[in-house]
Order: structure tokens, then sequence, then C-alpha cells
């Protein structure tokens, strides 16, 4: 299953990913290498199952998958504080919706798990969760609140609907005083075994793919201008405001996340981090 054919990589299709992806050209690789780009439910079932070998998936998925994956190195979607693209709209000031209905985006359960971290475990609240299509006006005329992430979060942000906007980031930052991770990049552990050659060359790909990106954020401001509108200016803060790093900060955030979604049940085990290195495991610091 590993040893014969390419390897396949996981691409997220969310613009906050393409700064890592931009510059990443599976056919500048020595080794055969196909990528395929994916809502995050589809490759999150692929790199759980084997079937996509390397790349990008959101923390959550990471986290059910954890006993099968590595994490690649310094490689992650994460911000210090607000994220502009997980936003929560509501009616109310969030003391008064915390215990009634939240439609949620059926997209991604690393953000609908933090929003129930949030309103669970920091406001001490019980609410009605109804999973709907992220679609803003439809999900408000069902519920007291809505959960959107990602390019419909920010297409919604930029209409002035009167609705109160919460940055599930910044409500993190302020609870728990860390930033929060989005996405990792991780490898299956078996490909990792019978193609160290491959991962090494990928993860190398990525490095430097991510160094310019970061460098030269000019074409994926017009990419995004492309597909999803806005200004350059918006961009521009957008994409400098994420970080791409998970260095010690970014995983003491991750680890926190984990544990209290395993103390609320979301979790059905502890997660144990571990870290790819020339086939190498790294045991992430609790």
């Amino acid at each position: 299953m590993y040893s014969d054919g390419p390897t396949i990589i996981g691409k997220i299709s969310y613009t906050n990913s393409w700064p890592v992806f931009h510059n990443f050209h599976p056919s500048s690789l020595k080794v055969p290498a196909v990528m395929v780009s994916e809502v995050p439910a589809v490759l999150n079932r692929g790199m759980s199952d084997g079937s996509i070998h390397v790349g990008a998936l959101s923390s959550f998925a990471y986290a059910l998958a954890s006993e099968r994956l590595l994490l690649l190195p310094n490689l992650s979607v994460s911000a210090a504080g607000a994220v502009k693209s997980i936003l929560l709209f509501s009616k109310a000031p969030l003391e008064r919706i915390a215990n009634g209905t939240i439609a949620v985006t059926n997209t991604s359960a690393t953000s609908v798990n933090l929003l129930k971290i949030l309103m669970e475990k920091a406001m001490q609240g019980k609410p009605e969760y109804i999973s709907a299509d992220p679609d803003l006006d439809a999900m408000m005329e069902q519920a007291d609140a809505c959960l959107l992430i990602g390019d419909s979060a920010i297409r919604a942000s930029w209409q002035n609907q009167g609705y109160i906007v919460t940055d599930l980031g910044a409500m993190w930052k302020e609870w728990t005083g860390l930033g929060m991770t989005f996405a990792v990049w991780a490898v299956n552990r078996e490909a990792a075994r019978v193609k160290p050659e491959a991962i090494t060359e990928i993860a190398e790909a990525f490095a430097e793919s991510k160094a310019r990106g970061l460098r030269s954020l000019t074409p994926i401001i017009a990419a995004a201008r492309s597909a999803i509108g806005g200004t350059e200016a918006y961009w521009q803060e957008y994409f400098r405001n994420l970080c791409y790093d998970f260095e010690e900060r970014q995983q003491e955030g991750l680890n926190l996340y984990f544990r209290y979604a395993y103390e609320m049940g979301l979790l059905p085990q502890e997660v144990k981090m571990e870290l790819w290195s020339n086939n190498l495991l790294t045991r992430v610091k609790e």
C-alpha cells in the first residue's frame, strides 16, 4: 500500500493554508507524488485510514487518529488571538445565548469543539447545537447564534448584519492566555516507516514553500482576492495575523485544547503528540 506507487499528499482547500501550499509543487519533487485538494472531512478520513500519506488536516482530526500519525515539525495554522475566520454571530451578548440555540457549520469539528469548550467550560453554559450548512441568514433564522468558519466566515464578516461577532481565537486567548492551532501537517506512521526518503523530501519542500510564501504574500493575496473578494489590505492583515509555525507556544495551546476536549468527552482518549524527525520520534512536552 505504501511502497508501491506515488506518495499521496493532502491539501486543505481553505485560504488560511495557502501560504504553506502556494509554492509547493509535487512535480518538482524527486520522488513520485500526487497532491489531492479536498475539504477537511475527506482529508481527515484519508489521513486516518492511510489512503493519504502526508499533508494537512484539522487539529481535532489529528487528535482522533494521533496513534496512527506523526506531526511534521514547525507547520500549522495557528493564531495567538483573533483568527478572523472562526466567528460566532449572535443576536445577543454571549451570556444571554450560553443556554440558547447555536447553529454550527457542519464543516469543521475543530471549531465546533472549540465553541463547545468555550461555551460550556469557560461560560458554564449548556446551549443546544444544531448542524447546518454554512449560510448566515438561514442559520440565524433557526438559532440565537451561528458559527461560521473559513471563507464563509470571512465573507459574512464583511457584511454589516447588526449581529454581535465573537472571534473564537480571541475568546480562547482571553480565557487561557494561549494561542490556538486549527490545522497541522502530519504523516501516517506506516508511510513514514516505509518511505523515509520521500517523507523527508516532502517535509523539506513544505518548509521551503512556507518560507517563500511568507516572504512574498503578493501572489497569494491576488489569488485570495480573485477567489473570495476583499481588499489587498484585508488579506495582508489576515495572513500576517496567522502563525504557520508549530513551536513550544503553539504546542502548549493545542495540548490544553486536547485536554479540555478529553475532559468533556469530546475525545475518546488522551492525546500524546509526537513529532516526526527524519523518521525519529520526538515526544512533545506536556
